[in-house]
Parts: C-alpha cells; structure tokens; sequence
C-alpha cells in the first residue's frame, strides 16, 4: 500500500486462498476499508465451485501485469503462494493430459508399490521424492507412464513463463516467527468477531464437493465441527490456530529455502528500515 500511495499502481493478489469468493473472512482477503481506494485485482474472482490452478492463475495474473503496463501503472503482486509466483515466472511444464486408464491403475496402488515402480521407471524422480509422499509419487509414474518420458524431461521445458520479460524487483517478508504466530492466533479472533462462523456456515449449505480447495481452507472443517455441535467455540479457535500456526511455518521455510537466493529479504527483525528498501526497490 506503500508504494501504491506513491505511484500508479496495481495491487495483484497472489494467494490461492483469497482468489476465491466464499472466503473473504477466512482467506483475510482486504475489505474496501484496507483496499483504500487502491485497485486491487485477482481478489475473490472465483466462485468456490471452481478449483483454481495454478497455471489459471498465471494466466490471469500475466493478462492483470500487461494490462497494468498498458496503463503505465506498478503492478505489485502480494501473496504468500509461491507455486503460483513461480510458475508465473519460470513458466510450466508442457506435459500432455495423462490418459484416464494409467492414473486409474496408479491411483489403486499402495504408495510403497508406487514409489518402487517408480525408482525402476525414473530414478531421478524417485531420488527427490520421500518414499511416503503420495501425490508427487503418483504424479511423477503417471507421466512417466503416460508420456514415456520423465517428469525432468517435461520440466526442462517449461513454457509461458515471463521473468525474463520483466523487471522484478521481489521482497520477502521473514518477521520472527514468535511475533508470526502471535500475529496468526490474534487473527483467528478477529475472525470470529467478524462473522467467521457464518461465512463457514454459508459455505457448507452450498453442499460442495469435499475435495474442493475451498473446502479445505483452513478454518472450514474447524468451525464446520463447531457449527454441528461436535466442538465447542474454544476447541474450534484452538484447533484453527494451530493449523494457522503450521501453515505459516510450512510457508516461511518455503519462501526462506526456495525463493532466489538474490531475492531481498528482510529476515528475523521489524527493526529494519523499511522506507529505505522501498525507496531502492522504486528506483533501482
């Protein structure tokens, strides 16, 4: 909001939680208030209904980034999504659709018979992969089984990216985690004050299918065990603040391991100057 203050500029959500429309309490996604007369774009775009992709995100977010520049205004993404961020940038493997009888067979597979068929059938795959992670292991022997070709040959080519198209000027936000979750478990009762529980409520009377992502934000089967009686009011905050609490901390070593190692960062203090490295990034 900082830099928006200052010049033109467009504010890009790039949370794959606040894209949709059920969540704005939940998601946090910023009121009108917050928005401050700001344009904001890609926020609450997408009915619950709908699984937002990743590469549909990118799409969208590269058409909001053109149409910014045509206007000569800042886009500025925010977000802590960063397999939305990195696909946006680096681009995604072209891999065909995977033929409907192959992911069939792989899915009935236990995921120890999986990854051993997968160490025979890509080796580089398996190396990477813990033997007990289910969806990558069932994602990598499907493509492999599917294509004839491993999952790094479909990487290596990555198309539609466009970080080689812009001047990106990153900044990732590493506060102390003890501040972190203090931040997350306040939020959850904030939550509760503005109607958390009814955004919930409204949501499951849609009867969407389980599998949804909207219905996995965290929060839903929390206060969803609390609407029916199952939990009580402090048992449901409990439980939402520490899956708050293990996302963030999920999400924090993410963007500390994974991000460019050039990315700057402002890293374990609120002492740094932060109108000083907000004046660098415009100007650089």
């Amino acid at each position: 909001m900082d830099i928006a203050k200052k010049q033109p500029s467009v504010i890009i959500n790039a949370d794959s939680a606040q894209v949709y429309s059920d969540l704005s309490i939940l998601s946090a996604r910023p009121t009108e208030e917050e928005m401050d007369g700001i344009e904001h774009q890609l926020f609450g775009y997408i009915d619950g209904s709908e699984a937002c992709s990743a590469a549909r995100w990118a799409e969208d977010a590269r058409a909001a980034i053109a149409e910014a520049h045509q206007r000569d205004s800042l886009p500025i993404l925010v977000g802590g999504t960063g397999l939305y961020v990195r696909i946006l940038l680096d681009g995604i493997a072209p891999i065909p659709p995977i033929e409907p009888e192959v992911r069939q067979d792989i899915r009935k597979m236990e995921t120890l018979e999986a990854y051993h068929a997968l160490q025979g059938e890509d080796p580089v795959a398996a190396e990477r992969l813990h033997a007990a992670d289910t969806t990558r292991i069932q994602r990598a022997l499907e493509v492999v089984r599917s294509t004839g070709k491993p999952l790094n040959h479909w990487q290596k080519n990555k198309v539609g990216g466009i970080g080689e198209q812009i001047k990106l000027h990153p900044l990732v936000m590493l506060p102390p985690r003890e501040w972190l979750y203090q931040r997350c478990d306040q939020r959850l009762h904030e939550m509760v004050a503005r109607g958390a529980k009814q955004e919930v409520e409204h949501l499951l009377a849609r009867h969407l299918p389980a599998n949804l992502p909207v219905m996995r934000a965290i929060g839903v089967a929390e206060f969803g065990d609390w609407l029916s009686g199952n939990i009580d009011r402090e048992t449901a905050i409990e439980r939402a603040q520490i899956a708050t609490r293990q996302y963030a901390k999920r999400q924090y070593t993410w963007f500390r391991n994974q991000s460019p190692a050039d990315w700057t960062r402002i890293d374990g203090t609120l002492n740094n100057d932060f109108e000083v490295i907000i004046e660098t990034i415009l100007h650089h």
